[in-house]
């Protein structure tokens, strides 16, 4: 088994695809129009980072409930880490496209990291 994809809430799907796209590099592997469960239209977006398998979910809140979410799927903790094997040189990239960092680069036990909000205001690590 392996975990194929995670769904991250967020207000719109065009913003969203450019912050990960653009912003932290990953893949658009799929933007396809879809319907919801009682038939109204939406997409069905998914991104990725480059080789990696496990992929997100771009999901556009729906409703009160589903905006509440948006930036709190993680209830204020770090929900996502993105690991890079060039750490200083993706920090330098993220921060040169306008990514907010929450904390300065840190080296811990397990490697360097820094907290960063992706566009819906979820809290990632950036580990390397």
């Amino acid at each position: 088994m392996q975990i194929d994809l995670v769904a991250i809430v967020v207000e719109d799907y065009d913003p969203a695809i450019e912050f990960f796209t653009q912003a932290l590099g990953f893949e658009l592997i799929e933007d396809s129009p879809s319907l919801t469960n009682d038939g109204r239209p939406k997409r069905w977006v998914v991104v990725r980072p480059p080789g990696a398998q496990t992929a997100i979910l771009l999901a556009q809140a729906d409703g009160n409930h589903q905006h509440e979410a948006i930036g709190n799927q993680a209830a204020g903790r770090v929900g996502f880490f993105l690991r890079t094997t060039t750490f200083e040189a993706t920090y330098a990239r993220m921060v040169a496209a306008g990514v907010t960092f929450l904390t300065e680069p840190r080296t811990e036990p397990y490697g360097r990291v820094a907290v960063f909000r992706d566009i819906a205001g979820n809290k990632w690590d950036l580990l390397g």
